[in-house]
């Protein structure tokens, strides 16, 4: 079980803020790919509920990564680290 952002030590949250800033790139791709589905699914079959099940998916996952990036950057903030 991961501990919680106040558990963590500093050298831990700091590596843990690294993690988060390595993913990002990726995190684009999967939502540009799962925009893009979205996309194509419209275009080829009009709008349908497998339109918007990637759309509120992206939105969901995107929602959740900038609240675990919000809540690291609280605790940094806390802590007077960069």
């Amino acid at each position: 079980m991961e501990k919680e952002l106040s558990e963590l030590t500093d050298q831990e949250l700091l590596e843990k803020k690294r993690t988060i800033e390595a993913r990002n790139i990726s995190n684009a791709v999967i939502l540009g790919v799962l925009v893009g589905i979205a996309i194509y699914s419209m275009i080829t079959k009009g709008l349908s509920l497998m339109t918007f099940i990637p759309i509120l998916f992206a939105l969901f996952v995107a929602n959740s990564w900038n609240k675990n990036k919000k809540e690291l950057k609280k605790e940094l903030n806390a802590r007077n680290l960069k």
